[in-house]
């Protein structure tokens, strides 16, 4: 642990402020040293801030190069390209030898190019060599700044030369956009993984935002690797690249830790098979990652397709463009159907349950969804005159648009009605939470003891939905404890509502109920019974689904509803005028003689059937689903 701790502070992420302290308590440096180290930062910050106030936004970076020492061929070409000779207009390249200075410090300055149109690359990368190398020596002759584009950087990497890379890594930034940290981290991390997969690797690339120029300080670094899976024999490719992408995305962590780069560095494995199919299928995050991608490494796989790419040889099959095609309508589908059960469902219960525990808050047993607006406007409008006839009317738009919906009578909903739908919930979920202050102060101590009440004969409906039928009162809190709050079903903090509202029914009857105790009694109370009533809807909806057999009759949807003792046939679910009808349910699991029956009359068997807790479908009812709807029908299964 404590390696790891001097390696992060010995890769220092920036210095913007200047350089960095040496790592760990620190000796007293000898008088000569300690000037010597604060000249060399002095000088440094001054060039910096020379560059910065000269060239300002087109600075990707500049970093302190490490001590030079006897260089490869390789390094030497790498730097090579960062002199300004090397690019002086109608001049030809020569190589320069220079005589090695024994204090010198080698600064690397990379340029933005990437949005430059006046004048060639040529001309730009002499004109900032020439002003930047000046602007060294005007500093301090032992400065050596060496300039390099960054499509120059890039070019380098697209060439296989990877040195300048290494230095870059090896350094110490002064100023970063963001650009120095990505190509630190990602060639450390590269180096690692080479180092432990070298044979299964074939290119490892950075991607993203970084490699277009726009990287900024808190920029993501995105790279990618292709792994070689043409050759495994211990194991499936899909174990393979698993394996190696968990070590992988461990090994990116390391190499955070290391150099103390705290941008998140986001890994991509891909299989070299799965790579190829989803080029061919022309997966446009594929040819993203090909066309704006940069290779850090590559054994001869990225450049060639990139190549392929860019000359246009590279196109998606007519599957594939059909597939994409059929891709966009099935998203506006999706879309659509998300409109619809937002509709159907979240607008409607934002206002149906608040409105049911209103009324129950009130002592009303909580009605059927259809008859809530009605008895909300008996009760709350005529009756008490505590709410306005425009708020009932909310609530009546919302039940009527969940039924159109779900009948088919309205096939559509589009965004600016959802728009609507939802700004009216939010009006009303704030008029009834004024509502329910209304009807506390009106019960006030009263109240408590119906609440009390409200919240035992909540308590009994929810274990019955669980199939416990009868409870004695003094096994209710225990029961649903054990049946829903162990469990996990239902949250504990609404075992504590429920305790809070009997300990404040036990103290009423004793009078020695305080002020506070009424009120946290009461938004216990409120809360519980709210969120209670809204486990009931969903749950009856559920259990009621099970009890639906659907089907399919030439190109009409219909549906059969197995209640207690009836069932309820709709012929086309699609159709604006609704063909239902009823039977009775047999014994053998057969339908007997149907009779003509209405919506009306199908929702009112909804509301009065117990819920139930299984729904067998026995063989004789498939002869019956012939008989009704045709031989051709089929019976829809979700999945």
């Amino acid at each position: 642990m404590a390696k790891k701790t001097a390696q992060k502070t010995l890769q220092p992420k920036s210095i913007e402020a200047g350089l960095p302290p040496l790592p760990g308590p620190q000796p007293q440096l000898p008088p000569e040293l300690e000037k010597k180290l604060k000249a060399l930062k002095t000088k440094v910050e001054s060039f910096k801030k020379k560059v910065l106030d000269k060239f300002g936004d087109y600075i990707v970076g500049i970093t302190i190069l490490p001590p030079e020492k006897p260089l490869s061929k390789e390094e030497k070409e790498a730097l090579a390209s960062a002199e300004p000779e090397s690019r002086k207009p109608g001049e030809a390249k020569e190589e320069k030898k220079e005589e090695k200075k024994e204090e010198q410090i080698n600064l690397l300055v990379v340029v933005d190019d990437t949005t430059s149109q006046k004048m060639t690359k040529d001309e730009l990368h002499y004109k900032f060599s020439t002003i930047i190398k000046q602007m060294g020596e005007e500093v301090d002759k032992q400065l050596a700044p060496k300039s390099i584009l960054l499509t120059d950087l890039w070019q380098n990497c697209y060439d296989a030369k990877y040195d300048l890379n290494r230095l870059i890594s090896m350094s110490m930034p002064l100023h970063d956009t963001g650009m120095l940290a990505a190509i630190k981290i990602a060639e450390i991390h590269k180096s690692m993984v080479l180092k432990k997969f070298d044979k299964y690797i074939l290119s490892y690339v950075l991607a993203g935002s970084l490699t277009q120029g726009k990287a900024t300080p808190t920029s993501d670094i995105d790279v990618w690797i292709v792994i070689d899976d043409t050759d495994v024999k211990k194991m499936t490719r899909f174990e393979l690249k698993d394996k190696l992408r968990a070590i992988i995305i461990g090994m990116g962590a390391e190499a955070g830790e290391r150099t103390g780069i705290k941008n998140k560095l986001n890994i991509q494995v891909y299989i070299l098979t799965d790579f190829w199919e989803s080029l061919k299928e022309a997966n446009p995050i594929i040819f993203t990652l090909l066309r704006d991608g940069v290779p850090f490494y590559d054994r001869g796989i990225f450049m060639p397709w990139k190549q392929l790419l860019k000359m246009g040889h590279i196109k998606p099959s007519r599957e594939a463009i059909d597939l994409f095609m059929s891709t966009g309508e099935q998203s506006l589908k999706r879309v659509q159907r998300t409109l619809n059960a937002m509709g159907m469902e979240d607008t409607y219960y934002a206002i149906l349950t608040p409105s049911q525990a209103a009324l129950m808050l009130y002592g009303v047993p909580p009605p059927t969804p259809r008859e809530t607006p009605d008895v909300m406007e008996e009760i709350f409008v005529k009756k008490e005159k505590m709410l306005e006839p425009e708020y009932v009317k909310i609530l009546k738009d919302n039940v009527k648009l969940r039924k159109d919906i779900e009948h088919g009578e309205k096939k559509e909903l589009s965004g600016t009605e959802l728009d609507i739908y939802v700004k009216n919930a939010e009006k009303f979920l704030k008029r009834i939470s004024e509502l329910f202050k209304e009807i506390e102060a009106k019960h006030d101590e009263k109240g408590i003891s119906l609440l009390s009440e409200d919240v035992i004969t909540i308590l009994r409906d929810v274990l019955r939905a669980e199939g416990l039928e009868k409870v004695p009162e003094g096994e209710l809190v225990k029961q649903f404890e054990d049946t829903l709050i162990t469990p996990g079903k239902l949250p504990a903090q609404l075992l504590r509502d429920v305790q809070d509202v009997l300990a404040a029914k036990k103290q009423f009857e004793q009078k020695k109920l305080a002020r506070a105790d009424i009120e946290k009694a009461r938004k216990s109370g409120t809360t519980l019974i709210k969120f209670l009533v809204e486990y009931l809807q969903r749950k009856r909806g559920k259990e009621l689904e099970r009890a639906k057999i659907r089907v399919k009759h030439g190109s009409k949807y219909g549906e059969v509803t197995l209640l207690d003792n009836v069932a309820f046939v709709n012929h086309d679910l699609d159709a604006k005028e609704q063909r239902i009808e009823k039977a009775p349910l047999r014994e053998n699991g057969s339908l007997g003689t149907l009779e003509s029956s209405n919506l009306e009359e199908y929702e009112k068997a909804l509301a009065q059937t117990k819920i139930p807790r299984r729904a067998f479908i026995k063989e004789p009812i498939f002869e019956d689903l012939k008989r009704i709807f045709g031989r051709d029908v089929e019976v829809l299964v979700y999945g």
